[in-house]
C-alpha cells in the first residue's frame, strides 16, 4: 500500500483549493468504484485524496427551460430511478441500469461515471507497457488481445475504449458538464468532454488540473421525441459493452424530424454519430433509411484483427433501436 494524505472537502471551492495547493498527485474521490480499484492495481498512486462525496451536489433539479440539472454526487441508482429522468430521459435511465451491478450503482456518482477510465487489460496491468499509463511505452493491444477494443477513432498509440454507459446516453441528449476549477467555472458539452487518443492517450478528457465536476445539465426534450439505450455484451449483466447505442428520435408523418445517435464500446470516447444523423433527418422513417444511416457512420471504422464483428454488431443495434423508436411514433 502506498501511503497518501486524505482531505474531506466541505465545499467545491475548498475541494479545488486542496487539489491546487498540493504539490504532488491529487485525485477527487466520489464513490470510488473506479479510482479505488486502480489504486489497488497500482495504476493510480495519488499522494492526496480529496473526498467530495459529501458535498451538497446530490440533487436532481428542474431547470427553467424544462431541462434537468444532475448534481455530480447523485448516485447512479438514484438517478436511474428518478421520476423525471425515467419519464423524460428514458435513454439515460436505461443506460445507468445497464451498467455495473446494483451494489456499484448505489455507490457510483454522476461525476465519477464521467471520469472512469478504460478497462483495457494492458492499461490495468502494470507489468505490461501502455501508452495511456506510461506515455511512450507502446500499445501492445494493437497486436495482442483487442477483441473488446476500439474500431473508431483509435490511433497508433492507443486502441482503448471508454467503458461508460451513462456517458453514451448523455452524448445523445446533448448534455453539458459543469466544472469548477482554480480559474473559475466553465461548461463543456459531453460530446467534447472525452478525447480521442491521438498521440496523447494518457489524457482521457478535456478536464484541466484541479477542476471538479459539479454537475451535468440536460436540455429539454424535443416535443414528440422518444429515446432508448441498448447494449450488447458477452453476458447478461455486470459486463462492459461490446457495442451499445443511445438514440433519440422524433418522427412526424412518417418522416424523421429530429435524430440523435451515439455509440458506446467502439471508441476512446462516446461516439456521437453525426454522419448518421445527417442521413436520418428529413428522410423516411424506414429500415432502409436506418441502414443507410448506420452504414454512413460506420464507414469510418478501422477494425483490428479480432474485433471486426463490432462493426456489424453496432450496425444491427442501431437499425433495431431506431426501428423500435419509429414504431412508437
Amino acid at each position: 500500500m502506498k501511503p497518501f494524505a486524505y482531505v474531506r472537502a466541505d465545499s467545491a471551492e475548498n475541494a479545488v483549493r486542496a487539489w491546487t495547493g498540493h504539490s504532488g498527485i491529487a485525485r477527487f474521490l466520489g464513490g470510488g468504484t473506479n479510482l479505488v480499484d486502480l489504486m489497488k492495481l497500482g495504476v493510480e498512486a495519488p499522494d492526496l485524496i480529496v473526498d467530495v462525496a459529501r458535498l451538497p451536489l446530490d440533487r436532481v433539479e428542474e431547470l427553467p427551460d424544462g431541462g434537468l440539472r444532475l448534481g455530480a454526487t447523485v448516485r447512479n441508482s438514484d438517478l436511474a430511478a428518478h421520476h423525471a429522468v425515467r419519464a423524460r430521459y428514458p435513454v439515460l435511465s436505461q443506460a445507468l441500469l445497464a451498467g455495473a451491478s446494483g451494489q456499484l450503482r448505489n455507490a457510483a456518482t454522476t461525476g465519477g461515471n464521467l471520469m472512469q477510465r478504460t478497462r483495457c487489460t494492458y492499461f490495468q496491468d502494470t507489468a505490461k507497457p501502455c501508452n495511456k499509463r506510461v506515455p511512450g511505452s507502446g500499445c501492445p493491444a494493437r497486436e495482442g488481445v483487442h477483441r473488446d477494443l476500439a474500431v473508431l477513432g483509435h490511433s497508433a498509440d492507443c486502441v482503448a475504449t471508454n467503458p461508460s454507459d451513462m456517458s453514451v446516453a448523455l452524448a445523445a441528449v446533448d448534455a453539458v458538464v459543469e466544472l469548477r476549477g482554480p480559474d473559475g467555472e466553465r461548461t463543456v458539452p459531453v460530446t467534447d468532454f472525452h478525447r480521442l487518443p491521438g498521440d496523447r492517450p494518457e489524457r482521457d478528457t478535456e478536464i484541466r488540473p484541479g477542476e471538479l465536476i459539479t454537475g451535468v445539465r440536460l436540455p429539454p426534450v424535443a416535443p414528440g421525441a422518444h429515446s432508448r439505450y441498448r447494449k450488447a455484451r458477452d453476458r447478461a449483466s455486470y459486463a462492459f459493452a461490446l457495442a451499445s447505442v443511445a438514440a433519440v428520435l422524433e418522427v412526424r408523418d412518417g418522416t424523421v424530424r429530429h435524430a440523435a445517435l451515439a455509440f458506446g464500446g467502439l471508441a476512446h470516447r462516446p461516439w456521437r454519430a453525426r454522419a448518421a444523423e445527417e442521413v436520418l433527418v428529413g428522410a423516411p422513417a424506414t429500415e432502409e433509411t436506418f441502414a443507410r444511416a448506420a452504414d454512413a457512420e460506420l464507414a469510418a471504422a478501422r477494425p483490428l484483427r479480432d474485433n471486426g464483428f463490432k462493426v456489424k454488431l453496432a450496425r444491427n443495434l442501431a437499425i433495431s433501436v431506431l426501428g423500435d423508436l419509429a414504431a412508437r411514433a
